[in-house]
């Protein structure tokens, strides 16, 4: 297959001053899965696979498999390290949003990236909870005061250059090396990786079985009594009117042999979600499948004119599906109409417009669904939809630091509920 641009167009993008351009071929791939090009090109560290069934029932248009990423970026509290293959190439103790923030304001793109889907390199991985005490001055004070017993890094991210785009209406794949023009051969270098990613698909491959694993106790770091103790406290707080709601959690700690991805594949089988994702990390695996995005900033248009549209999608209200067409519509109308779960989707609507109002346009925020209910494979929820104009001279940053964490993570108001989550939770 023939590449999307030719070294001439390339060397001008870097003329324009363009230093990302993706290079990309087609290639029919109605005989593999997802899952089967992850195996053949990305079973090793520093991959990614994305993949999304919406409604619990089809597949969504596209999945996304990351290859190794090069670079990486790590923080742990204030320290960031950012890692070149297994080299450190640069160590400091900073603000780590603004590291990130700065990273990527290098990125520059080339016009090709709009003929693309919406993602297709950039950034990848994680932000994890106590990143809020980084964004909320409140918060901040507890920082580090309880130990990282996860001992994974606050913050992980992969630079995304070399990627996979599959299709899943059509089995068309597209694949994707992002090249600088400034570097040497980097055209050249450019098309002999997607050789590679071609040869490599053209493999045979072995699926290899969901093997199983010993049975084993789940550990709890939080007892029942315990538990029920921080409930008892959090209702009293509800009670005395400083806050509405209090989402308590808890670390759930089991012993596993198996492979990491076994464990993706047997999730996906048993809870296809709209997004389902497997990260490989190398020391450690990241596996979720979740039905809600904590918030997405895209380019929109309205009346001919372009703006940056900010949306979140709060999710509250919640109901198994039934085993029936009719006992299935029950259910949905007992959804409807139950007073609690109601109040809870009001209180998280008005969370989410508050917090697209902090970054939005003096009257652009408006709800533009209200209590749909969504059907996946083992639960129906309801569903609102919140939009924003993104304000000018704000970036992705700013989004990201006006809605962390999601409500339904965190309770409401927010500030105070995570103050309320730092003195009961026990870690």
């Amino acid at each position: 297959m023939s590449t999307n641009i030719d070294l001439k167009t390339f060397l001008k993008r870097g003329n324009e001053g363009f230093n990302l351009v993706p290079i990309s071929r087609k290639y029919l791939g109605d005989l593999e899965t997802p899952l089967s090009v992850y195996l053949k090109l990305s079973d090793c560290p520093n991959t990614f696979l994305f993949e999304s069934v919406v409604g619990g029932e089809r597949f969504g248009r596209y999945s996304f498999i990351g290859l190794p990423a090069e670079k990486k970026i790590e923080v742990w509290g204030d320290t960031v390290t950012l890692f070149k293959k297994k080299e450190i190439i640069d160590k400091v103790c900073c603000d780590p949003l603004n590291f990130v923030e700065d990273y990527i304001s290098k990125f520059s793109p080339s016009p090709e990236v709009y003929e693309l889907p919406r993602f297709c390199g950039g950034l990848a991985g994680y932000f994890g909870y106590d990143v809020v005490r980084l964004i909320e001055p409140r918060l901040r004070k507890h920082v580090r005061e309880k130990e990282n017993n996860l001992l994974i890094p606050d913050i992980f991210l992969l630079e995304v250059r070399d990627m996979i785009i599959f299709d899943n209406y059509t089995g068309e794949l597209t694949l994707i090396v992002f090249a600088n023009p400034e570097e040497s051969s980097a055209f050249q270098q450019a098309e002999n990786k997607l050789d590679l990613m071609e040869a490599s698909l053209s493999k045979t491959l072995t699926i290899p079985k969901l093997g199983g694993c010993e049975a084993t106790e789940i550990i709890r770091r939080f007892s029942r009594e315990e538990f029920e103790k921080s409930v008892l406290k959090a209702q009293e707080y509800i009670f005395s009117g400083e806050v509405m709601q209090v989402v308590l959690g808890q670390i759930l700690e089991k012993p596993f042999s198996g492979n990491a991805l076994s464990l993706y594949r047997a999730l996906r089988n048993i809870n296809p979600s709209p997004y389902m994702y497997f990260y490989n990390l190398g020391e450690f695996q990241v596996v979720g499948a979740s039905p809600e995005i904590l918030v997405r900033q895209d380019n929109a248009k309205s009346s001919g004119n372009s703006f940056n549209r900010i949306t979140i999608r709060p999710i509250a209200g919640t109901r198994r599906r039934g085993k029936t067409e009719r006992e299935d519509a029950d259910l949905e109308s007992e959804l409807r109409a139950d007073p609690k779960e109601l109040a809870e989707h009001v209180m998280l609507i008005d969370l989410a417009r508050n917090d697209v109002g902090k970054i939005s346009k003096i009257g652009s925020v408006f709800l533009s669904e209200k209590m749909v209910v969504e059907k996946y494979s083992h639960v129906m929820h309801l569903v609102s939809e919140v939009e924003g104009h993104l304000r000018d001279g704000l970036s992705f940053m700013d989004v990201l630091k006006a809605t962390f964490p999601a409500g339904t993570l965190s309770g409401a108001p927010k500030i105070r509920a995570m103050e309320i989550i730092e003195e009961l939770e026990p870690e």
